[in-house]
C-alpha cells in the first residue's frame, strides 16, 4: 500500500473540498469542521458537507474523520459503506470557520489578543484501524487506513489572510502565492477560546491556571484588548484574587464596565483583594448609591480601612497610602520581623520595610527588610534602623510625594498624621502608576 507522511493542510485548503463514497462518487463539498471540546478539543470530530444533489444544496451532514480515508491522488472519500450522519445540532460543536476564523482568541503564551485568518491542521494515522480499516504505523499515512484530524495552530498572520483572499483557486497556486509571506502562527495549545454565546450547550471555557499565572498587567492587557462580551465572560470566570489584581491595573472607566453588571456582593468580594487604596480609588468613581452598596458587603475590617482612605481628598498622600504593611514595637527582634513576615496576609512582593513605632503608635523608626533577614534572630530591629526618616504628611500632594521620592531614592514612604502616627505607606509602584495616569 502506499505510503504518506503526515501531511499538512487548513480549514481554508479544504473549504469547498469533494469528499465521495467509495465508488468516488461525489456525496457533497466540506463547508465547516466539527470539534467536541468535552470530549477531544485537539482533533476535528468531523467534517460537516453540504451534500450534492437535486433540492439538497442546503442540506448538511457530517463526514466522520475516523470513517474517511485519503487516496494517492490526495482526494477525500468515506471508507466501505460508511455514509454521513444528519447534523441535527450544530451548536453542540465548536466549528472551526464559524466559531473561530476572523474571531478574537486569546494567545496565552503571548500574552495578548489575536484574529485567527486560518487554522491549520495534519492528517495523521490513528494508532490502530477502525472497524473497516486496518492498522496504521502511528508516523504513517497507509491508502485506507483510520485516519485523525489534529488542530495543530491558528494562523495569525498575513499568510493565512492570503489564504483565505484567494480560496477558489487552485491550491499549489494559493500555497505559493502564501509562501511568500510571514508565518505567524500559534500553537493550539497556547490559545484560550472565549465562550462567546453562553446560550450554545458546549461552553469554552479559560484555562484558569494560565490566566492566573499571567501578570496583572499582561491580563489587563488583554481585557482591554477584547469587545465588552467577551471581556466580561473572561472577567466574571476569574477567582477574586486574579479578578482583583487585573481590576487594579486597568483604567477607571473599564473598572466600571467590567463590574457594571455585577451585583454588590460579588463585585465586594473583589475589593476586599485589593489593595486598600486601589480600592478606594475605585469605590471613589462609582456613584454613592452604588459605592455604598459594595461597602455595606464587604468584611468589617476591610471596609473600615477602604472607608478611611474614602475620606482623604484624590490628590493627597492618604490617597495612594496602603494599609498593607508591617509595623512593630520598639523592643521588637530580627526574629519578631520573620515572624511577622510570615503572617503577612497582603502582596509580599511589595514589602520593602519593616516599620517600628511606640505605645502611641508615632513612628520612630524604618528598617529595610533586606537587613531583617541577613541579621541574626536575635538583635534588636532598632539597631538596623536608617539613620533617617523621610515621611510625609497624610495631607501632602501628590507632588510632594513624588518629589520625595526622586529626591530620596525612596522605595516606600510612610504617612504620618498630624500627631506623627504612622498612618499608612506609599509604595514606589503606586508613585510610577500615578505619574503614568497623569502623565
Amino acid at each position: 500500500m502506499t505510503k504518506h507522511a503526515n501531511q499538512m493542510t487548513s480549514v481554508s485548503a479544504l473549504m469547498g473540498v469533494a469528499v465521495g463514497d467509495a465508488s468516488g462518487k461525489t456525496l457533497g463539498h466540506v463547508r465547516e469542521f466539527a470539534v467536541s471540546p468535552p470530549v477531544d478539543a485537539n482533533h476535528v470530530k468531523g467534517l460537516v458537507l453540504r451534500l450534492e444533489g437535486s433540492g439538497r444544496s442546503d442540506r448538511r451532514a457530517m463526514a466522520v474523520v475516523g470513517d474517511l480515508e485519503l487516496t494517492v491522488a490526495g482526494q477525500l472519500r468515506m471508507r466501505g459503506q460508511a455514509t454521513p450522519t444528519p447534523m441535527t445540532d450544530e451548536n453542540s460543536y465548536l466549528l472551526l470557520e464559524r466559531d473561530l476564523l476572523d474571531q478574537q482568541i486569546i494567545d496565552v503564551h503571548g500574552h495578548k489578543v489575536v484574529r485567527v485568518n486560518d487554522v491549520d491542521l495534519v492528517w495523521e494515522a490513528a494508532g490502530s484501524g477502525g472497524s473497516e480499516g486496518p492498522p496504521c504505523a502511528v508516523k504513517e499515512l497507509t491508502e485506507g487506513c483510520t485516519l485523525t484530524l489534529r488542530i495543530a495552530e491558528v494562523e495569525v498572520g498575513t499568510r493565512g489572510a492570503v489564504r483565505r483572499l484567494l480560496k477558489g483557486l487552485p491550491a499549489a497556486t494559493v500555497e505559493r502565492a502564501a509562501m511568500r509571506f510571514r508565518t505567524s502562527v500559534i500553537p493550539w495549545d497556547f490559545v484560550d477560546l472565549i465562550d462567546r454565546d453562553p446560550s450554545r450547550r458546549v461552553k469554552l471555557k479559560i484555562e484558569q491556571d494560565r490566566l492566573a499565572k499571567m501578570h496583572p498587567s499582561d491580563l489587563a492587557d488583554i481585557l482591554e484588548d477584547l469587545a465588552p462580551a467577551e471581556r466580561r465572560a473572561i472577567f466574571t470566570s476569574l477567582d477574586e484574587e486574579v479578578a482583583a489584581e487585573a481590576l487594579e491595573e486597568v483604567e477607571p472607566r473599564m473598572q466600571k464596565s467590567l463590574t457594571e453588571t455585577l451585583d454588590s456582593e460579588q463585585v465586594a468580594g473583589i475589593v476586599e483583594e485589593m489593595d486598600p487604596a486601589a480600592a478606594a480609588d475605585f469605590l471613589a468613581e462609582l456613584p454613592d448609591e452604588r459605592s455604598e452598596a459594595i461597602l455595606e458587603e464587604m468584611d468589617p475590617e476591610e471596609r473600615q480601612d477602604v472607608q478611611e482612605l474614602l475620606e482623604f481628598s484624590g490628590n493627597s498622600a492618604a490617597s495612594e497610602m496602603t494599609k498593607d504593611y508591617i509595623s512593630l514595637g520598639l523592643s521588637a527582634k530580627v526574629d519578631d520581623g520573620v515572624r511577622a513576615l510570615r503572617d503577612f496576609e497582603g502582596d509580599l512582593v511589595t514589602l520593602t520595610h519593616v516599620f517600628l513605632v511606640d505605645e502611641q503608635e508615632v513612628l520612630r523608626g524604618v528598617v529595610p527588610l533586606v537587613k531583617v533577614l541577613l541579621a541574626p534572630p536575635e538583635m534588636g530591629l532598632t539597631e538596623l534602623a536608617d539613620d533617617h526618616i523621610v515621611s510625609c504628611d497624610i495631607h501632602a500632594n501628590q507632588r510632594r510625594v513624588a518629589e520625595l521620592f526622586d529626591k530620596y531614592n525612596l522605595r516606600a514612604l510612610p504617612v504620618v498624621d498630624e500627631e506623627k502616627k504612622l498612618a499608612g505607606v506609599i509604595y514606589a509602584e503606586q508613585v510610577i502608576a500615578q505619574l503614568r495616569t497623569n502623565g
